[in-house]
């Protein structure tokens, strides 16, 4: 088992009053000694201090984390096999692939090895560009050396937060929460190739360019430059992440809400959307027409948009019961119309590659119980479920939670009061011209903010994992909120104590406090953590590994679980049945198979399983086999009983369907080594973790 242990000898009102009001705090702020030039030289002071602060304080973090990480596993000191197994699971495999591209002779050689891989999926070639998203180890491994991404991924949240408020003080607040609040905001330290820690940063640059591209009277100029920084950012965040399609689909519903409800151009709306699809297609290509890119439900969505808003020319004028009508309607046509498209894509390209993630989703909100043993796979992770309540315990000692929901409560009141503002009369609005001044009570890159942190906090709720996308984004929100003069004068006029002057000295004053408060009270835990040095140990496993490579063929193909397999691969290069890259519909049927070992089934199904994707070994776990770590219902073994039809282990109910098998559990009954057993498997290796046997070739 993986231990970390220490080392040795180591110790809302009348928009016009609200517009009179924001002139006064510009002109309060704007009141220096001398005239325009005086105010150009400050500003431009401003901007310098507050851009080397941004780049200061995201290369500061990359240091932290990369610090802690050297501290918390010895990295430069341990062995190389050492650093391997501490890539776990999927990071091990994707690792597997930079460590291939690096070792190939020629880079030719190296694209030829990913384009024409049979090493990673056994008596398979398959093409692991078109695969997986792993463009990033190919191209961006020199990047990533050089530049820190952790740097980059701060720096955006800083940028994000100072757009918003106006000061660079709010992206201070808001890069010094997202440190303190490290174990919530980021989980980079511990599994550096994952996925996501390579697609955020660009995600949170394509945030802070819409937050810029939202703000009205842009110059042509500035408008062009933003959009190619949107779609730069938008087509590698698509690139290095297969989830991308899912985390655009809820910003497409964020633009989609907001254009409903007038409150951002729809013309720029229109310009979002194309930019998401033309980044989705272009990744499509890259990725030799990944079929699960284009029977996405985002691209569905969009074209359901633009389609309906076409066939619905007049949906917002009219009165407010009127507009409503229209716009349910509206809501209405895009869900039956994006169905039926994804529906009808999906068919034509006999796409089933991510039908594992609505059956997930179905059983998790309840829309009827599964046996299917993907769906289950996710729902007993607690990744997967739901956030645990002592994450909003730790957000309020850094007065992050108590920050969020204050500003928050004021946004959301604002964001209710121009939405009823903006249906109760569409026609008026249009001739008069007031929309403009509705718009100035909640900013268009305001409202997409607060969409944006609301549906990505529902996302967060339901699913653990996804807590990363929210909690960094609460960071730039609440730090926004306590530094923006908007917010301040809605509720000093609320409470009848607005006043220009009262204004600066809140933006100012509260979080000036609250920065002294992290700095008081989390400086010595940031001190203590930095100085605590441990090492990665894990000597069974490093025992396995050495054991593979000395003892066996180069071109033997291994079986076993996921995260081991992955571990397998990048530390001894062998060829493997399965891997933890789920998003391909025979590779889960084939894992489905391979798991049989630990299920009820008899030697001989067990051997004809697994010879028939050519295994020549299968390594055996204790921790899957005895697993304690779950509940009844969510073991390994529980889920492939269920799905096999038998009865669980152990006290406890079972379906009245469920029957008992007709065989012991194959992973316990193998290793008394009875005649039945030896006839198909020989036991070659074995520690206090790991069983390995080799499989007879005659039978």
């Amino acid at each position: 088992m993986i231990s970390i242990r220490q080392r040795k000898g180591v110790k809302t009102t009348e928009v016009s009053e609200d517009y009179a009001a924001q002139e006064a705090n510009v002109k309060l702020e704007n009141k220096l000694p001398s005239g325009c030039t005086t105010r150009r030289l400050w500003n431009l002071l401003s901007f310098t201090v507050g851009g080397t602060i941004a780049l200061c304080i995201g290369l500061l973090t990359s240091v932290y984390l990369a610090t802690l990480h050297e501290n918390d596993l010895w990295f430069s000191n341990i062995k190389e096999v050492e650093r391997e197994i501490s890539f776990r699971t999927e990071c091990g495999l994707y690792y597997s692939y930079y460590k291939q591209m690096l070792q190939a002779p020629t880079l030719m050689q190296g694209f030829h090895g990913l384009i024409y891989d049979n090493k990673t999926e056994s008596m398979r070639t398959i093409n692991l560009l078109q695969r997986m998203n792993i463009y990033q180890e190919v191209f961006l491994s020199i990047l990533y050396r050089v530049l820190p991404i952790q740097a980059i991924y701060v720096t955006a949240l800083y940028i994000t937060s100072w757009l918003l408020s106006g000061t660079w003080l709010s992206g201070l607040l808001a890069a010094f929460w997202y440190v303190t609040n490290r174990i919530d905001t980021t989980r980079v330290e511990f599994t550096i190739p994952l996925r996501e820690n390579w697609a955020l940063p660009f995600f949170a640059i394509q945030i802070a360019a819409i937050t810029y591209f939202l703000r009205p009277n842009l110059q042509p100029f500035s408008e062009r430059l933003t959009l190619l920084a949107i779609f730069i950012s938008t087509f590698l965040f698509s690139l290095t992440w297969q989830f991308n399609q899912f985390m655009m689909l809820m910003q497409a519903l964020v633009l989609f809400t907001l254009d409903s409800l007038d409150m951002l151009p729809a013309v720029k709306a229109t310009w979002l959307y194309g930019i998401q699809m033309t980044g989705l297609l272009l990744v499509c290509i890259l990725q030799f027409f990944n079929s699960m890119i284009l029977g996405s439900l985002l691209i569905s969505f969009n074209l359901s948009v633009l389609i309906a808003r076409k066939l619905q020319k007049n949906l917002k004028t009219g009165s407010f019961f009127n507009r409503l009508g229209k716009l349910l309607v509206h809501l209405f046509a895009v869900l039956c119309l994006t169905l039926f498209l994804n529906n009808i894509i999906k068919k034509l390209l006999n796409l089933k590659s991510d039908e594992h993630i609505f059956k997930f989703l179905k059983a998790k909100f309840g829309f009827g119980a599964t046996r299917d043993f993907d769906a289950n796979l996710y729902l007993c992770e607690e990744a997967f479920g739901l956030l645990p309540f002592n994450t909003f315990g730790r957000l309020s000692d850094t007065l992050l939670f108590y920050a969020y929901i204050f500003v928050l409560s004021i946004t959301v009141m604002a964001a209710l009061a121009v939405a009823f503002h903006n249906l109760s009369d569409s026609t008026r609005q249009q001739s008069t011209g007031q929309m403009g001044k509705c718009t100035i009570i909640l900013k268009p890159e305001t409202a997409y903010n607060l969409i944006h942190t609301i549906l990505f906090g529902f996302l967060a709720l339901s699913t653990m994992r996804m807590k990363y996308l929210w909690t960094s984004h609460m960071c730039v929100f609440a730090s926004f909120g306590l530094c923006s003069p908007e917010i301040w004068e809605l509720l000093l006029k609320s409470i009848h104590l607005y006043n220009p002057k009262r204004i600066c000295i809140m933006r100012y004053s509260v979080p000036i406090l609250i920065l002294l408060y992290l700095c008081y009270k989390f400086w010595p835990g940031m001190m203590d953590e930095l100085s605590e040095l441990r090492e990665f140990y894990d000597p069974d496993t490093v025992e396995l590994m050495n054991w593979i490579n000395s003892h066996t063929p180069r071109k033997a193909v291994f079986a076993g679980s996921m995260q081991l397999l992955a571990g397998v691969k990048l530390c001894t290069g062998r060829t493997l049945t399965n891997h933890p890259h789920y998003e391909d519909n025979s590779l889960r049927e084939r894992t489905k198979a391979v798991y049989q070992i630990y299920a009820k089934r008899s030697p001989e199904d067990v051997h004809a399983l697994l010879r028939s994707f050519g295994a020549d070994y299968v390594i055996l776990e204790d921790s899957i086999c005895y697993e304690r770590r779950h509940q009844r219902g969510c073991r390994l073994r529980d889920l492939l009983d269920v799905a096999n039809g038998h009865m669980m282990d152990g006290p406890g109910e079972n379906d009245p369907d469920l029957k008992l098998a007709g065989h012991p559990r194959f992973c316990e009954e193998i290793k008394r080594n009875l005649p039945p057993y030896t006839a198909y498997f020989t036991r070659v290796f074995q520690n206090k973790t790991f069983h390995v046997y080799k499989l007879s070739r005659n039978k």
